[in-house]
């Protein structure tokens, strides 16, 4: 498996096959995804829109011209889309995000950590560069529990508050250690990133458990985008499905998991 089969830079909303969550919304649904002017980022907010839903593309403010663009291509295409000036590294950016959020809507039904950077491919951890392990853990961990936190207000005013984190195979302890399993090579920074964002989903989950909020981890696959070259062998469009999928779990759905296209991921 090549570097680009991992799970960090974008990520979408689209309904799943169960659509029991959907239905019994009364009101447009909030959803807000972080990482989302291109790739699986874009088609996530593309697909919740065509769904009718209130979308808010996350992207960095130093990159406003990709923001503007991804919002205007996805207005063009009849989704209700809004910008919103978010870079997961910094708190003053994600908490004006957050304030963004409550006056448009007062609310957030979905978040979707997407936004997240890789490293070098195959990377030693004998030689691995120190700044580069604590970039990917700023943003890969530390920028997700940033941005839930600073949501999770709003997500308590939802009816059926939904979070999704992108994480990927190769953060899993259990296929790293299996035997014949071929993740790419050694990742000595990006994997375990990932590996450290599983730890901490199952935390929140268990924190969160007495409430109404559902939080999972989602795998995209091998998507050609450009992190990897395009040399990925699924579409953007088919990476976003799971995201999608856990974003729009019925009250009933699981939580504290992580999930591929086929099912269930052993952590």
């Amino acid at each position: 498996m090549s570097p680009g089969y991992r799970c960090l830079t974008e990520t979408v909303l689209v309904p799943g096959h169960d659509g029991a969550m959907l239905a019994v919304m009364s009101e447009k649904a909030i959803a807000l995804v972080t990482g989302a002017n291109k790739g699986i980022g874009y088609e996530i907010a593309a697909m919740l829109g065509a769904l009718g839903w209130s979308v808010g593309v996350g992207v960095g403010a130093r990159d406003e011209r990709r923001r503007t663009d991804a919002v205007a291509k996805l207005r063009a295409a009849g989704a209700d889309a809004f910008g919103v000036p978010l870079d997961v590294t910094d708190d003053e950016s994600v908490s004006a995000a957050a304030r963004l959020i409550e006056e448009r809507a007062g609310r957030l039904d979905v978040l979707v950590n997407n936004a997240g950077v890789a490293g070098g491919w195959p990377e030693a951890p004998t030689t691995v560069d120190l700044e580069t392990v604590r970039r990917l853990v700023e943003t890969n961990v530390i920028g997700v529990i940033r941005v839930t936190n600073a949501m999770l207000p709003l997500l308590r005013r939802s009816a059926h508050p939904r979070i999704v984190n992108q994480s990927s195979h190769v953060g899993s302890l259990a296929l790293q250690t299996t035997p014949g399993v071929d993740l790419g090579g050694i990742s000595g920074a990006y994997a375990p990133t990932k590996t450290f964002l599983n730890a901490v989903t199952v935390q929140y989950a268990k924190e969160l458990s007495g409430t109404s909020i559902l939080i999972n981890n989602a795998c995209p696959g091998y998507v050609a985008t450009d992190l990897n070259g395009f040399s990925g062998t699924q579409t953007p469009e088919q990476g976003a499905a799971t995201a999608v999928r856990l974003a729009t779990l019925p009250d009933d759905g699981p939580t504290g998991q992580m999930f591929d296209d086929s099912g269930v991921v052993p952590w």
